[in-house]
């Protein structure tokens, strides 16, 4: 142990038969006093890695190198993931991934694993492009292959708003505290998987540091195809950003998928009520249905927030409510809720739809509000134009959000929603309509400038003919008491 924590290096190899012995004779003798423990995963090697490790063990007699054969080929992202979990089941700190091929210097060991016991990184990536070994071609880099390296780092950080000098270094550690909040599980066993943690990492907030590594190429075989790798390297960053942006569910980033992101452009829904609740303070408001709280986020602050949803409570739960209950809206909301202080606002936005019970959470909510209280209320228009053009050519297009959401349990008309409204002895003290989203859907360049003028323009056909071109209704009720 080093500073109380426990260190491992993880080799993975597949064919090193040649080179993995060469490795860990490398690795430096303060390092083996410092780490736990050296685990070579043999991915299902074809020739006689396994055997060599094995060998290298018993004759050398190295106490801390454990050697596992796997026994079917994981592939290099499954390979990791393997280890990874390995190291985090058995309590380490940190953990050092190290290729057996020789490709990177087992020498700078400690330059890689100091700063996360130093609380300094979660994530440590060595970097070639960096110059304190010479940079990248005077080790040997092939050109081509530095080419390629500079444009997809280029494009990566343009697109992840990152400034990192490289990106696809295998040489990294981790500390498991920030392993455990990445899911692992669902990226790829491909090479690719390099690159989809980084970008899980820079989701998750985890602290990324770049050192600088020797390069080093030597005559080892290489098992990744060039133009593959780069074409999935797009693709899987490109996927992050439309997973983001709501326009993209993606079983790689599925645990970072918003189903409604926030929409705060002129006429949205979630504007529309911001300016409702933003105009005044002191407020007590419960969000049903609140989600991780992004939305009770952009309430002024001065104002009790409240939520309940079914998910558990995340940091972004804890940052963002000043109360949370985690409930099943299906079975009602929860009993400790109705004992509290009652409440000047209660909204539900876009959550009824999705609830067999709904009726049950509106009788109980004006329940809980003030004297003057009031719901407000949003929900998707079913009659829209969009729907009624597919109907009229035989088709329900579901999809993974808007109007056809297939997690949709009910369906909506202006009508349907001003009858229920009313049956719960609600009054209607206001009625809104959006137009639809179609800057939604624009690329980024656009929505500020032709997509705020076409968003105005529906906007204007919207107001008149809600019915066939609103796309949600917001509504404002009270108890008819009141």
């Amino acid at each position: 142990m080093k500073n109380n924590q426990k260190i491992g290096i993880l080799i993975v190899a597949y064919n090193a038969v040649t080179t993995l012995g060469k490795v860990l004779d490398r690795i430096p003798k303060d390092v083996y006093n410092d780490i736990d423990e050296i685990a070579v995963f043999d991915d299902a090697s074809k020739d006689e890695t396994y055997l060599l490790s094995v060998g290298y063990k018993a004759t050398k007699n190295v106490e801390k190198l454990n050697i596992y054969l796997n026994e079917k080929n994981l592939g290099y992202g499954g390979n990791q993931k393997k280890g990874f979990n390995y190291f985090i089941e058995k309590g380490f700190d940190v953990v050092v991934l190290l290729h057996g091929d020789g490709q990177y210097a087992p020498e700078v060991l400690s330059d890689m694993y100091s700063p996360i016991i130093n609380d300094k990184a979660d994530v440590v990536l060595g970097s070639r492009m960096m110059k304190k070994y010479g940079g990248a071609l005077k080790g040997g880099m092939p050109f081509y292959k530095y080419l390629g390296n500079r444009v997809l780092t280029t494009y990566q950080n343009h697109a992840l708003k990152m400034d990192l000098t490289e990106f696809h270094s295998g040489y990294r550690a981790y500390s498991t505290k920030g392993l455990k909040k990445i899911s692992l599980g669902n990226c790829t066993d491909d090479f690719h998987f390099d690159t989809q943690i980084i970008i899980k990492a820079h989701h998750n907030n985890l602290r990324i540091l770049e050192v600088p590594i020797p390069t080093y190429y030597g005559d080892e075989i290489c098992y990744v195809d060039g133009l593959r790798y780069a074409k999935d390297v797009y693709h899987t960053t490109k996927e992050y950003r439309l997973v983001m942006s709501g326009k993209k569910k993606s079983p790689i980033y599925s645990e970072l998928y918003v189903n409604y992101p926030l929409k705060l452009y002129p006429f949205s829904s979630h504007q529309a009520v911001l300016k409702i609740l933003n105009g005044k303070e002191n407020q007590r408001i419960l969000d049903v249905g609140c989600g991780d709280g992004l939305f009770s986020e952009l309430i002024k602050k001065g104002n009790t927030k409240v939520g309940v949803d079914f998910i558990p409570e995340s940091e972004s739960i804890k940052k963002n409510l000043d109360e949370y209950y985690c409930n099943d809206l299906n079975e009602g909301l929860p009993e400790d809720i109705k004992k509290k202080e009652k409440y000047d606002y209660i909204l539900m936005l876009d959550i009824l739809e999705h609830l067999y019970n709904y009726e049950n959470i509106i009788e109980q909510s004006k329940n809980l509000l003030k004297p003057d209280g009031k719901i407000i209320i949003s929900l998707p228009n079913i009659a829209n134009i969009f729907v009624r053009l597919n109907l009229l050519i035989g088709r329900f297009p579901y999809s993974d959000k808007g109007i056809l959401d297939r997690t949709h349990l009910r369906f909506f008309t202006l009508g349907s929603i001003r009858k229920l409204i009313k049956s719960h002895n609600l009054e209607i003290v206001k009625q809104k309509v959006t137009p639809i989203p179609i800057i939604e859907v624009l690329p980024d360049f656009m929505k500020n400038n032709v997509g705020i003028i076409f968003n105005f323009l529906l906007y204007l056909i919207t107001v008149p003919f809600k019915r066939l071109y609103g796309y949600q209704f917001i509504f404002i009720a009270r108890n008819k008491e009141s």
